[in-house]
Formats: structure tokens, sequence, C-alpha cells
């Protein structure tokens, strides 16, 4: 009985590989189909790879060819006897997509997802089979399958389901390696440049995974690697069961602000290795590959990863208290402006993310709300929540190792409506409530009582200082966000409730001109400034090529910030809170002030 796979680059200059699969002393019924994902897990899109996939031919060990018909988008119906004999399968696939969920074919590297890559013959899907990968002299493939063979390439899957959620990479990369806890862990590098200094970026990453490990108490597997693809600007990462691949800048790693985000995104796909990709809800695993797969509980798979790739850098010494306070209140400053918070529960957002998170439009941030920044700031609440209740003897970490040893060591997926009972039985403390109200449910979110369990204040700034120690007088505000056309400023966003769009200016509209004065996209705040919330001034603009004015009332735009910082009246209970949730002494966490961390916090390492 054999399934083998093979990875054939024909014509790179022109993105194209060919895959074949061969198939023998597999009992099969009367025309027995093909079939190729629509999308790929831990990527909430139907993406029909089928797009990319063409000249799809089956023939028999002596050449003979089989019928083949197409019978839907990604199936394909081979017209043969029911039985055992062999046959080979072949089609090419046009792959010229740097990112973490397609396929990517140059003369330099070759990247692929399995669910972009491999047909599966249905009903063979739980079955041994091999993948051979060829690839030119010097090259060396890297795959998490296991490998059993140089000259070719080959590896080994357990099942079909192995073979998608191992991507695999050919080329001349940059390798780096190191262990901890005596797992293997690789970092591959591809493509040209790159301002990252090796020994850092080891050290670094190794105290990412130290620190999941000091979470969770061990490291569910024998070796892991991290890929990262540098190219010009994308920026994105997909989780897999010993792997992660992440598309990044190639110059990415500097200045402070970009390396945060490059390990802040590190740290948020390695914990996918326990959360997601080993505790997760019934729809995520084992996967129906035809069609979306519904739950309510990507805000806690997504969510409370997002949650940890902050702590977790903090608790690494990555970020200083004063940057993870500081992103804290960024993550607030975004959600507070996102009025579909109002309309959307984060279990709505879940469940709807096939349509809605990863193909945003006009209206979106009107009606829905991102279950990662929510569902964040959720999983912060509801930690600071945990340990108020339990005189920090019990927090969120107790959950996720409950649900580690409940259903990710024993491979069982977590019940729809499971996940508050889960957090009781980690903790004792009755979370009916809070569920109800902040998951279930879109009341507003009540941040500066939680924080203020941590002895924490959650405080607005309203706008920058002017020239002297006086904070600059308050702005007029549209309520609407524009990208430039040109000169001129088009609206992409009427913010629900904003003055923009009580007065009747939608997306679409290109704004020329205040109270008859132009108006140009570089010049839009400052014209702005000219006016005190409450004025009236007449905002002229082109609608569909006509040209247009209405009055606006302009209101007062939202703070510029929201810090964290330490209250002077924290009870004791509060501050040991604060230190053991920050590892940081109350001391430390008192000196913070307002935009401390710009001039005195030199934020996480990075390369010199």
């Amino acid at each position: 009985m054999m399934l083998r796979y093979g990875i054939h680059p024909e014509d790179p200059v022109r993105h194209r590989l060919r895959v074949t699969l061969e198939v023998s002393g597999v009992p099969l019924p009367r025309d027995p189909e093909l079939v190729l994902p629509v999308w790929t897990p831990g990527s909430y899109l139907v993406r029909e790879f089928s797009r990319n996939l063409r000249d799809l031919r089956v023939v028999t060990p002596s050449g003979t060819p089989l019928p083949v018909r197409k019978v839907a988008k990604n199936r394909w119906r081979i017209e043969r006897e029911a039985g055992e004999s062999p046959f080979t399968v072949s089609y090419r696939v046009f792959g010229h997509d740097l990112s973490c969920h397609d396929v990517d074919v140059t003369p330099e590297h070759l990247y692929g997802n399995g669910a972009a890559l491999f047909c599966a013959v249905e009903g063979t899907q739980a079955l041994p089979l091999e993948l051979t990968v060829e690839a030119p002299a010097g090259w060396r493939v890297t795959c998490e399958l296991e490998e059993v063979g140089r000259d070719p390439w080959r590896f080994r899957a357990r099942d079909y389901d192995e073979l998608v959620d191992s991507p695999i990479d050919a080329g001349t990369g940059a390798e780096l390696t190191f262990q901890v806890e005596g797992v293997a862990h690789r970092a591959l590098l591809c493509g040209e440049g790159g301002n990252y200094a090796p020994d850092r970026l080891k050290e670094d990453l190794s105290r990412i995974v130290s620190a999941t490990y000091q979470l969770f108490g061990e490291l569910p597997l024998r070796h892991y690697t991290f890929f990262y693809h540098l190219g010009e600007s994308l920026r994105g990462g997909l989780e897999h069961r010993n792997s992660t691949s992440i598309v990044l800048p190639r110059w990415g790693f500097r200045p402070r602000s970009a390396y945060e985000r490059f390990l802040a995104l590190t740290c948020h796909e390695y914990f996918h290795l326990f959360n997601v990709k080993r505790i997760h809800p019934a729809a995520l695993g084992p996967f129906d590959y035809n069609r979306e797969n519904y739950t309510r509980l990507l805000w806690a798979m997504e969510g409370t990863t997002d949650y940890y790739a902050g702590l977790l850098l903090r608790r690494a010494g990555l970020f200083t208290p004063a940057r993870y306070l500081a992103r804290l209140g960024e993550q607030v400053k975004r959600h507070l402006e996102t009025p579909g918070r109002a309309h959307q529960s984060l279990e709505e957002a879940s469940f709807d993310t096939w349509i809605d998170h990863y193909r945003p439009f006009e209206e979106t941030r009107n009606q829905s709300v991102n279950y990662y920044l929510k569902g964040a700031l959720v999983s912060l609440a509801l930690d600071l929540h945990l340990r108020h209740e339990t005189a920090n003897a019990r927090s969120l970490d107790h959950v996720l190792r409950r649900l580690w040893q409940e259903y990710g060591q024993r491979e069982r997926s977590i019940p729809e409506g499971a996940y508050p009972g889960e957090v009781e039985a980690a903790t004792g403390v009755p979370v009916g409530e809070f569920f109800s109200r902040y998951v279930g449910g879109t009341e507003e979110l009540e941040l500066p009582r939680f924080f203020r369990y941590a002895g924490l204040r959650l405080e607005p700034r309203e706008s920058p200082p002017g020239d002297g120690e006086e904070p600059a007088e308050p702005a007029g505000h549209l309520g609407l966000e524009l990208k430039g056309q040109g000169d001129r400023a088009q609206v992409t966003v009427a913010l629900e409730g904003g003055p923009g769009a009580r007065a009747g200016l939608t997306p679409g509209d290109e704004l020329v001109a205040l109270d008859g004065n132009r108006l140009t996209y570089e010049g839009v705040k400052d014209g702005l400034s000219r006016y005190a919330p409450g004025e009236t001034v007449s905002v002229s603009f082109f609608r569909r090529g006509r040209l247009r004015e209405l009055p606006v009332t302009l209101g007062r735009a939202p703070p510029e910030k929201w810090t964290v910082v330490a209250a002077p009246d924290a009870l004791p209970g509060e501050r040991q809170i604060a230190e053991d949730w920050l590892k940081t002494p109350w001391e430390e966490l008192a000196r913070l002030r307002p935009g401390a961390h710009r001039k005195g916090d030199p934020g996480p390492r990075h390369p010199p």
C-alpha cells in the first residue's frame, strides 16, 4: 500500500512546479475523486487554491491515460473501475505568492504550504504517505516531517493532515540552531538582506521558548522550525503543529519598534504550539478542508494567544515593564476607537471570521470587533479578575495549564460551550457573568476596574504638550479615516457616531476644502487645528465625480493615547498582584510615569 507525493520544480522563472501522486495497493471505489483544500488551517478564509492548478492528468503504470472530469471547483473524478490497480496523478501549480499560506516558486527559492499544493484521493486521508522533493544541487530542503533520505530529499507523514500541516522550504537560506530543555529549534531565514544579528536572534528566540516552557512545564515535541521569509513589505504568520511560517520585511529587525513587532509576532506563533494546535475546539481539528469550519472560540485561540505574546515577552525580559504597559495602552486605544464593539460580541466575531476579519471593507470598523484585539483585552481582564478573586492564588496561567492537561495532552477537543466551566474548574471562580457580559455580549469592557485590581490606573492623554508646558488646545475632529489620492484626502471609513458620519460624509468622498480653503491630504491635521470642537465648518468634497458641500459640526478628537500607570493609593494586595503578574517590584512600577518609556526605557533588546 503506497501513497507517494512528489514536488518537481519545472519552470521556476515562470513560477511553476509539478506535483505528482503515485497510488498503488490502495483499495478504492469506482470513480474515485481527487480533492484540493479551499482553505488552510490557521487562516480562516476560503482562498480557492484550485485556481492555481492546471494540466491535471492521471495515467496507469504503462502510460495509458485515465479519463478525468472536474465535478466541482476543487474536485476531479477519475473514471476507473474499483480495486487496487495503480495510477499516477500529476498536475502543475502556479506559485508566486511570498506569503505564509500559499506557494512561491522562483529560481532562488521554493516554499509551499501543503493545503495549496497537495490533492488527496478521497478516502485515503488517514493513510501514511511519503513525500519526495526535487531540488537543485546545493539547496537544502527543510520540513518538519520525518526525514528519510536526501538523494533525493524524502520525508514521511503519518497521514494527509500531517502533510498539510508541514510546510516545505527549499533554498540556501541561513539556518540558526539552538536547544531549549533538550528540544532542538532552528530558525531558517530565507531572502536576500536582513538586518538581523544572528547571535542576538538566537538568544531572543531561546528566551521566548523558555518563557513558554515555564508556563506549561514542558515542550511537547522533539524539534521545531521558525520559517522566516524576508521580503519587501509583507508581514504575517501562520502556525503549524511543529513549526511556524512568518513573512516580514527584510529590514524588519530594526529599529526598536520594528523589532518589537517581530518579537510579538514570533511569540504569538510559537504560543500556538499549545493554544490552537493542541488545545483547540472540535472545529479546528481534524479539519474539513472543503468548506468553512465554524467555532465561537477563536477569541480564546487567537485573542488569548495575543495576550500571552506580550506577557511572555515581559516574562522573558524582552519587554521592560514600561514598554509592556505602553503596549497595553496602544491596544486599549485601538479597541476604544472601534464602534463595532457595541454591535458584535467576541463569540459572533469568532463565528463570522470567514466573511469578515480577513475581508474587511468600509463598514467593518462600525459593525465588527477584532477578536484578536478584544480577545487579548478580555483575556487580560479575565487574568486580573481571577487574581483579584483568589487573592492572587489563581490566574489565567492555571486555566491554560488545565486546558493543556485535560485536552491538549489527551488529544481531545474543547466543546464549544465548555470554556467558562474549565475556567471555574481551574480557579474556583464563578465566571458565568463575566463571559455573558464580555464574551457572549457586547457590554463595554470595564478596563479601569480590572487594571485597578493590579494597583494600576488607565488614563487618557488628550493631546501632546505644545511649545510650553501646557497641553495643546483641543482641535476639531471629523471622525473619518482618510487615505491620500494624490493631493486629495479620500474617506475610507466614516466612524459610526462621528461628526462626519452624522453630517452625511461617506467612504469614497474626496475632501478638497474647509470653509472654501483648499485642503490636501497632508494638510488635514493642520486644517482642523484651526477649529475648536463644537464649531461648524463647511466641507467641500467630490462624490462620484460631483462637487458637493456639507456643514459639519466638529467633535473632539479621541485621546492621543492611553497610559497605564501605578496608582499612588494602591493597596498591598493590589501591589502583590502587579508584582506577580508583571514580574517587577512595585517600587519600579511606582516610578513609571506617562511617556517614561519613550525616554528612559531601552525597550526590548535588538541587534545593535
